[in-house]
């Protein structure tokens, strides 16, 4: 089966127009039913290319020189959505062009120009960030919302349960898969207003392709206990910065103590299959490529500074995307929800500023 092209923001990220082709070229040596639209600058695309002959027959490149700075504010950014690679990667899956875009350039940047050019489903109120995280269990856990928006209202984190389901069932082939809300505790009585009026809609509406198992605290998200974690995007990015930053220190952690003496460097040498399968668990480039979900198109959100290896599998999870029609499932989902299901515990809407996550 031949898949729509997947539009690649080549400019975007730390490492720029090499690392993003041979990703996208890595991501085609394993699947070559993948087609590219590289946007970017023709001149270092074409030299990136030259590495990968493999890509040139499966690759269009629209030219463009101007990035959005990784520091840019995305107000800014908005304004020149008609003339940077990242605004054209998005521009492509509005007209047609692409069946989805990928980019690891700003993220709050990516995610007010999506809002605008794609709009949200009808259903959904704002779109979230979803990523996958690594478990002590065979399977990931989704989580989101990962900064796209700061706040959210009850209404908000049941729409991001069903979100988030639907990915779920995507990258686990769970039926209903088990969703929480992230709260300070675990009890009926904890959170706040918006948290246990979105846990009580939940418990209620039995015929959402989702198990809702209540709250699960920060300490949990990463033990296999749960496929799907619902929060806003403010406590979500902390929560993600806290446990990327809890995966690296532990890595460091290992390093300096195996290097400490002779003796605990022959502890590191029998021990290295173990270190080694650690080290590939917490690498944030296998787990790379946050989806923007509840837009009317598919946008994935690559690391700024991942490798090859990363860019390859965040274009894997947008081809994943593609494949099961996220938008089609999550319509779907949304219609079992009914409109009215949450009318009164919507109370007003929580401000829009994107979180900017990086």
């Amino acid at each position: 089966m031949s898949l729509p092209r997947i539009a690649v923001d080549a400019m975007g990220g730390d490492h720029g127009v090499r690392v993003m082709v041979e990703g996208a070229a890595l991501a085609r040596r394993r699947h070559d039913k993948f087609k590219f639209l590289l946007v970017g600058d023709e001149e270092r695309i074409k030299a990136a290319l030259d590495d990968h002959p493999g890509m040139r027959e499966a690759s269009e490149i629209l030219h463009c020189e101007d990035v959005v700075a990784g520091d840019e504010k995305p107000s800014r950014a908005l304004r020149r959505a008609k003339t940077t690679s990242m605004g054209l990667a998005i521009q492509a899956v509005k007209d047609g062009k692409a069946g989805a875009a990928v980019s690891a350039g700003n993220t709050g940047a990516l995610m007010a120009m999506s809002k605008l050019a794609l709009r949200t489903m009808p259903g959904i109120d704002r779109p979230a960030l979803a990523a996958l995280l690594p478990t002590l269990k065979e399977h990931d856990v989704v989580m989101l919302d990962l900064g796209a928006n700061t706040e959210a209202d009850a209404r908000n984190l049941v729409q991001y349960a069903i979100m988030g389901a639907a990915y779920s069932r995507i990258v686990t082939g769970f039926d209903k898969p088990r969703v929480r809300l992230l709260n300070i505790g675990t009890e009926d009585i904890k959170g706040t207003d918006a948290l246990r009026d979105a846990a009580a809609a939940l418990q209620e509406a039995t015929d959402l392709a989702l198990q809702f198992d209540g709250f699960i605290e920060s300490d949990k998200i990463n033990r296999g206990e749960v496929d799907v974690v619902v929060t806003d995007g403010f406590s979500g990015n902390i929560a993600l910065k806290a446990i990327e930053g809890t995966a690296r220190f532990v890595t460091d952690l290992l390093k300096t103590a195996f290097s400490s003496s002779l003796r605990s460097k022959f502890g590191f040498l029998v021990s290295r299959p173990a270190t080694e399968l650690l080290k590939h668990h917490l690498d944030p480039n296998n787990h790379n490529g946050g989806v923007f979900l509840g837009l009317n198109g598919v946008i994935v959100k690559s690391h700024g500074s991942a490798n090859a290896q990363g860019v390859a599998n965040a274009v894997a999870v947008t081809a994943r995307m593609l494949e099961a029609d996220i938008t089609r499932r999550i319509t779907a989902d949304l219609a079992a929800l009914g409109e009215d299901a949450l009318r009164e515990s919507h109370n007003g809407s929580a401000t829009t500023d994107s979180a900017g996550a990086k």
